[in-house]
């Protein structure tokens, strides 16, 4: 019998981060140019060009959208060079985590994927998820949705020994936030407000180098699984809520097999068993370096995958050569 570690050893991690390299490097060609939807396009392609080439039968569960709202890359598309044959992997994406940043030239932008067994990742429906995270060192325990933001901030404080006004926290800076933020400042808090890409807000409270102690806020449940698998691998904590706008969102929701609208997921119910985690950076960031251009036509990336099971971080920085 096929073990989940023997069916992700099969996918290899380090083909993982040719996947999100590709799609860096075509998003990077509209760094700046103001079109959100062309780099959003060219990740898009050529992520799943990249996928097309592993020998895997792949399923993606977390995605562009549903069929009818995307050409490629949608919830349910089989990927691979093995379908009905290979190994079954499920696959969380997002080719350019920060389309408009890609567009406006900002930080932080990204190529993302997650890959586990078949089974593994949660089907998040495209909603709103609230969300909290620290990273590793912390007693499981020490964050919680049910708690409120100045007792989160107090038990985190408490067991790094620092008074909570001394602690960092990242939030998506956005108005829905204004009352976690008026929090954090009456608290004394640092904090780290980004424009988009929260995925990069929550891996940042794993490396010490961010200075960035706590993510808090609400942001996309797709982003949100990608982020619980990054989380996974590196020993930090990470809580999900859905939230609902509308009926045809829980709908959806149901639609995905999402029996409690209400439910709390922590880290292993939105990422299960071994998993690997991938991103390239496209723009320059706090996580990765973005793709650069040389004077000779030479490109380079910088990337980083982390696998669960053995708690491996790898940064890979690669040089790519123009076509001859």
């Amino acid at each position: 019998m096929t073990s989940a570690s023997q069916i992700l050893d099969r996918v290899l991690v380090l083909e993982m981060v040719r996947v999100t390299e590709a799609a860096a490097l075509s998003a990077a060609k509209l760094i700046g140019r103001g079109d959100e939807k062309a780099a959003d396009a060219a990740a898009v392609e050529a992520m799943r060009g990249a996928l097309n080439e592993l020998y895997m039968d792949g399923t993606v569960v977390i995605g562009e959208g549903e069929r009818d709202e995307a050409p490629m890359l949608y919830i349910g598309e089989k990927v691979g060079a093995a379908i009905g044959k290979g190994p079954k992997i499920d696959i969380a994406l997002d080719p350019l985590e920060g389309t408009t940043i890609t567009a406006k030239a900002g930080p932080n932008a990204l190529a993302v994927l997650a890959v586990a067994e078949e089974g593994n990742l949660l089907n998040a429906p495209d909603v709103y998820m609230e969300k909290i995270a620290v990273g590793p060192g912390y007693s499981k325990g020490v964050i919680s949705l049910e708690k409120s933001v100045t007792e989160n901030v107090t038990a985190v404080a408490k067991e790094k020994g620092v008074a909570p006004g001394d602690l960092i926290v990242c939030v998506l800076d956005r108005p829905r936030h204004e009352k976690i933020i008026s929090e954090l400042r009456q608290i004394g808090c640092g904090i780290m407000l980004i424009p988009d890409g929260d995925v990069a807000g929550v891996i940042a409270t794993s490396d010490p180098d961010t200075t960035v102690d706590m993510y808090m806020g609400t942001g996309g449940a797709p982003e949100g699984v990608l982020a619980a698998a990054a989380m996974r691998c590196v020993g930090g904590q990470f809580q999900g809520r859905l939230l609902f706008r509308n009926d045809d969102e829980r709908m959806r929701a149901k639609k995905w097999g999402v029996e409690d609208l209400d439910k709390i997921y922590d880290l292993e119910e939105l990422a299960k068993g071994d998993c690997i985690f991938a991103a390239t950076g496209v723009t320059h960031g706090s996580l990765l370096e973005g793709v650069k251009t040389l004077r000779d036509g030479r490109t380079t990336t910088e990337s980083v995958v982390m696998r669960a099971s053995s708690g491996t971080v790898r940064w890979v920085k690669s040089e790519h050569r123009p076509k001859r």
